[in-house]
């Protein structure tokens, strides 16, 4: 039987005792009705994961006692850590996804489904053409929320390797850091105008490298409405290669899955 598994973002150690947090807590009492004693397998994002027990709950001072309704202290729920083990899950693909902002849940959609694919770094772009304006109090917001979409995967899909969720940048400064931090990777912008196909670019990828050391990859996707003319040009002189994914236009939504599975189908571990 496959075990719960809950990511704890502070360094865990065998034999350690820890509280989850309150989500995490939530789900293994609440929606899980899991009994002290019960198995759970722990992460903190630094490699490997943990076995881990279930203790008895404990109260937590703090509660608030009036004449009427008394409310009970919170309830502490602890875990022992057990055996570490040395799992990794991750593919030899170091893909790095700049995806231009969606609507609400597309773009959660494309966090949690490319994290399940193995993205290193997830990096959202403003644009000019995006639906979606955020001031900096609201992309706070949503960067935490994305976070948390990440780490929900990644206990999901089995990943013990948490990727990394930036805050939202400018498309040109977002390009360029990618060509500064990447001297010879392969850099893919989707494009329906573009003059290879991408499965054309990837074969080729795959042709021109050591089959045993993939290029890392940095893929540049557009916001619903497209990328503007100066923007393309941007990302091009970045190094940037247009690609297109066949006759057919795909949503903002889709086109990173699609993008990704054929990289990881060509050049990573998806088989």
């Amino acid at each position: 039987m496959r075990l719960t598994r809950c990511f704890l973002p502070t360094r865990l150690a065998t034999g350690s005792i820890v509280a989850l947090p309150d989500a995490a807590a939530l789900h293994v009492t609440r929606v899980l009705r899991l009994r002290p004693g019960a198995r759970l397998t722990l992460f903190d994002g630094r490699g490997g994961e943990y076995d881990a027990r279930l203790l008895e709950p404990e109260a937590v001072a703090g509660g608030s006692n009036g004449a009427r309704g008394r409310h009970p202290a919170s309830v502490a729920v602890q875990v022992e850590v057990g055996e570490h083990r040395a799992i990794e899950r991750e593919t030899p693909l170091r893909i790095t996804l700049l995806q231009c902002l969606a609507r609400g849940e597309r773009m959660d959609w494309i966090v949690q489904k490319a994290t399940e694919l193995g993205v290193v770094a997830i990096v959202p772009l403003t644009s000019r053409y995006s639906v979606v304006q955020l001031d900096a109090k609201a992309a706070a917001r949503r960067l935490a929320h994305w976070q948390g979409i990440a780490v929900g995967a990644c206990e999901q899909c089995g990943r013990n390797r948490v990727p990394e969720v930036s805050a939202p940048r400018e498309l040109d400064h977002a390009c360029a850091m990618a060509a500064a931090s990447q001297p010879l990777p392969l850099r893919l912008l989707l494009a329906p105008e573009g003059s290879i196909s991408l499965p054309q670019a990837l074969r080729q990828a795959a042709l021109g490298g050591a089959e045993a050391t993939a290029p890392p990859a940095t893929l540049l996707v557009g916001p619903e409405g497209g990328l503007a003319e100066p923007e393309l040009a941007a990302a091009q002189l970045h190094g940037f290669r247009p690609c297109s994914l066949g006759p057919r236009i795909l949503r903002t939504e889709t086109a990173p899955i699609a993008a990704l599975a054929a990289l990881q189908a060509t050049l990573g571990d998806l088989y």
